[in-house]
This record gives C-alpha cells, structure tokens and sequence, in this order.
C-alpha cells in the first residue's frame, strides 16, 4: 500500500490546491451549458440540437485552445520548475501568437460558411438554418476565448489558479444572467431563442477574458509578463516548442476532429440521439470534472519535478496519482447512475429521446473509469513528464483508427442500441489506459526540456 500511495502530506495539500479550483472552473463552464440546454430545451429538440451541433465546432477550436495552451505549459511548467523566467515569458509570447492566427482562421469560416459547417454534423434543414444563426452571433467568442483558455493554462502551470476560478465565477453568472434576457426577452429585451443564448455566451466571454487578460499583462506578479513582451524575439525557442509543445497541439487537434467525427456519427443516426446525447454529455462532464482537475493538477505537479530533476519524486507521485484516478473514476461512475436520471427527466423531451438518454447514461457510468484514468495519463503525467509524442500517437491514433469507424459500424449501419453505440465510440479509452499504463512503468516518458 506505500508504494501506492505517497506518504507526503505537502503532495496531497499541493495536488488539492491545484485540482480544486480546476473542478470548480470546470463545473461553473458545465453549469452554464447544462443551464443553456434546459433553457432551450423549452423550445424543443431542433434549437437544443442546433446549439449542440453548433458547439461541437466551437469545441473542436477549444481543443485547438487545450493544444497549444497544453502544449505550451509542458515548457511553462518545467521552466517555472527551474526558475527560468526568461524562457517562461518567450512561451508565451509564442503560444498567444499562434492561438491569435488559429482564432482568426475559425472566425472566417463561421462568418463566411456556417451552413457548410452545420451540414457537416447533419443535415436537417432547420437544425442547420439555427445552427448557421448561433454561429454567426458566436464570432467573436473565438478570439476572446482562444487568449482567454491559454493564459489560464499557462496560469495555472505556474500554480496561480485563483483569478482564472474568480473569472470563471464571474462569467458563470454573465452568462446566466443574459441568457435567461435574451432568450425568453425580458427587460425589453427581445426574444431571441436559440440567438439569445449565442449572445449571452458572448458577453461572457467580454466579461471573462477581460478578468484573466488584465491581471495576466497588468498584475500578475511570478513572471511579469507584460504587453511589450508580445513583441520580443523567440527565435532561439522555436526548436524547442515544435519539439514538445506542437505534439500536444496535433493531438488535442486531432482529439478535437476526431470527437467532431464522432458527432457527425450520431448525426447521421436520428435528430433524438443527438438531443440525448447533449443532455447526457453534461452530466458526464459535470460527473467527472473531478478526475479532469486531478489530471491538469498531475501535469504541472510532473513538469515541476521533471524541470527540476526530482525523477523518483515524479514517478512515486505519478503512482499515486493513477490509483486515485482509479478511485475518483469509480465513484463519478456511481454520482452519473444517482443524479442522472433526475436530470434527464427534468427535461421536456419525447419518451424515445428520454429512452436513449437512459442507455447512454449507462453506457457512461461503466466507461468513465477508463476516461479518468487515460485523462490523468495522457493528459497529466505523461505529458506533464515531456512524452508529448507518444501522447499525440495514442491519444488520436486510435479514435480515428478504432472508435470512429466501429462507431460507424455499429451505430450507422447496424443500427445497435445506444448502450452499444456509446460503447464503440469510446473504445480508445480502454486501448490507451493499458498502453500508457505500460509506458508509465516503463519510465521512457521521462523527458527533460
């Protein structure tokens, strides 16, 4: 049981410090899309599956965002690790000048072709003609969100995670609050559903990147970043971020697509599947934001160690931290089977959808173990470690090469049960538990910047 478990108690204070204010992020940015689903829910299943189809290509841009905010805290962590400040600072300045160019890219093409996007997903005409809509007034969130979601990873890779929380909190409250104006039209506002909840998310986002952006280039006071920096040289860095920040920037794009793959399957199944799928995605979210504050906590707590040459300390920790991935994973597969039902049944859907929501809340609560555990893995320790390669490779190689094509199979063209269908598209799960495990024993994803 020792070797399981890391007799330190500055560990567990350090790793609660950290993953607390993540799952606290996490589950305000998951309440105000469960809030978002039920408001439009009123509406029926076309706007509510407009607003989930049309999500999914602004979460394939957020995976963007994890990339090369992710990617770019591998360095940040283990240069703040060693205190090299210098260096630090030159991350940076890379990683905003890159997101600014892939914000700016995505904000074309929902401007200029948000129906060929839509048709992507489906091919309902009214689904696609409210998705084309929410896209257009969501424009702006790229860019907001794209320097907003990388300043908080580089944040907290330097373990300052108390203002992005704040931010959170904030916005959490300015999106609810105008959501709940401008969808149904109070104060005068008119009704502008499905529109209404675009807009809201909007002024969040003002609201948000407002927050993080003035404390990051104004008083953020461990690396004093500041807005001059955005004009310094990085030349000398660039062999160094391709090297260990651009991996994590494919995978999580290649994450990213793949899971807009796996949308465009259930898509192709029935306008229900997609409308219990975005109810049922919530609470499997909200379910395990615990294991995903667990996994970015092991990340930064593994590049601090690695960057400061404490090896054995990252790998007794790293144990440490599977094993209760392992735990944490178990009892989010029990909170799903508790509160799920109650959610599901919350909503104004036909008896068919509410039939699929239950099979898929099932299929979740038996799969979320293995999404824990290949979180904290690939996302966490290995990565954290600098194995950003290897990450890449598993990571997206077997979506795209396991669970696309037998989600298809079986979901498309055999037409299984739901609980089956869930089950094939989230197959890579348990491939990449078992071969990151092996990785992990086998010390290879020790890699020092």
């Amino acid at each position: 049981m020792n070797k399981l478990f890391v007799r330190n108690k500055r560990f567990y204070w350090l790793l609660i410090s950290l993953a607390l204010p993540v799952v606290f992020q996490n589950m305000i940015t998951i309440g105000v899309n469960i809030v978002d689903t039920m408001m439009l829910g009123s509406y029926g299943e076309i706007q509510l599956s407009a607003s989930s189809l049309a999500n999914d290509f602004i979460n394939l841009f957020q995976f963007l965002c994890m990339g090369v905010g992710s990617g770019a805290a591998v360095l940040t962590s283990q240069y703040y690790g060693r205190q090299d400040f210098s260096n630090v600072k030159k991350t940076v300045t890379l990683m905003l000048r890159f997101i600014t160019l892939i914000a700016v890219f995505c904000m074309l093409l929902a401007a200029v072709c948000p129906a060929a996007i839509m048709r992507i997903y489906i091919q309902d005409p009214q689904v696609v003609a409210m998705g084309v809509l929410y896209l257009r007034i969501s424009v702006p969130t790229f860019i907001l969100h794209g320097i907003t979601q990388t300043l908080t990873l580089t944040l907290r890779s330097i373990r300052d995670v108390k203002v992005p929380l704040a931010a959170s909190i904030v916005s959490f409250f300015t999106n609810i609050f105008f959501n709940w104006v401008f969808i149904f039209g109070h104060f005068g506002a008119p009704e502008m559903q499905i529109a209404g909840a675009a807009l809201g998310t909007v002024l969040a986002r003002i609201v948000e990147f407002a927050i993080i952006a003035g404390y990051f280039f104004f008083r953020e006071r461990h690396i004093q970043y500041r807005i001059r920096d955005l004009f310094c040289s990085v030349r000398d860095l660039i062999p160094v971020y391709f090297r260990f920040s651009v991996p994590v920037i494919f995978s999580d794009f290649l994450l990213g697509t793949g899971n807009s793959m796996v949308s465009v399957v259930i898509g192709h199944i029935s306008t229900s599947f997609v409308a219990a799928n975005s109810i049922v995605t919530m609470i499997q979210r909200l379910s395990s934001v615990m294991t995903q504050g667990v996994g970015q906590a092991s990340a930064v707590l593994t590049g601090n160690r690695v960057g400061n040459g404490e090896v054995e300390k990252a790998v007794e920790e790293g144990r440490t931290m599977i094993v209760l991935s392992f735990l944490l994973g178990l009892v989010t597969g029990g909170i799903i089977l508790l509160i799920g039902p109650a959610i599901i049944n919350a909503y104004s859907i036909p008896a068919q959808t509410r039939d699929i929501a239950m099979q898929l809340l099932a299929a979740i609560s038996l799969m979320v173990v293995f999404q824990s555990l290949q979180s904290v893995l690939t996302k966490g320790i290995l990565r954290g470690g600098g194995d950003t390669r290897y990450c890449m490779i598993v990571d997206a190689g077997f979506l795209w090469l396991v669970s696309i094509p037998f989600g298809w199979i079986g979901g498309v063209m055999i037409g299984t049960s739901a609980f089956i269908t869930y089950i094939l598209l989230k197959l890579d799960w348990i491939i990449k538990v078992v071969l990151c495990l092996r990785r992990f024993h086998s010390r290879v994803w020790i890699k020092k910047v």
